[in-house]
């Protein structure tokens, strides 16, 4: 992702979009993340909303063209969602 972390920016000179929040602690419903997705997607970053958060994962809706489907994702900086929950 350009720039990854919404501060930074890529090769081109290029912001992010998107302005993270990598503190795990301090996550909060409407927080944008980075997260990852074991099995064949992983090493690809996607980015998600939280929906819920919970004191051991987070709910985590990852496309915004189908906000219904939602993914469990383990409570850390870069949250990690399990291969099976991606359709």
């Amino acid at each position: 992702m350009k720039g990854m972390g919404g501060q930074g920016t890529d090769e081109q000179g290029e912001a992010c979009p998107f302005e993270f929040n990598f503190d795990a602690a301090s996550f909060k419903v409407g927080d944008t993340v980075s997260f990852r997705v074991t099995g064949s997607l992983e090493g690809f970053p996607f980015v998600g909303q939280l929906v819920e958060v919970h004191e051991d994962h987070v709910i985590i809706a990852g496309d915004p063209l189908h906000p219904e489907v939602l993914y469990r994702g383990t409570r850390e900086s870069r949250p990690v969602v399990s291969e099976d929950q991606i359709a």
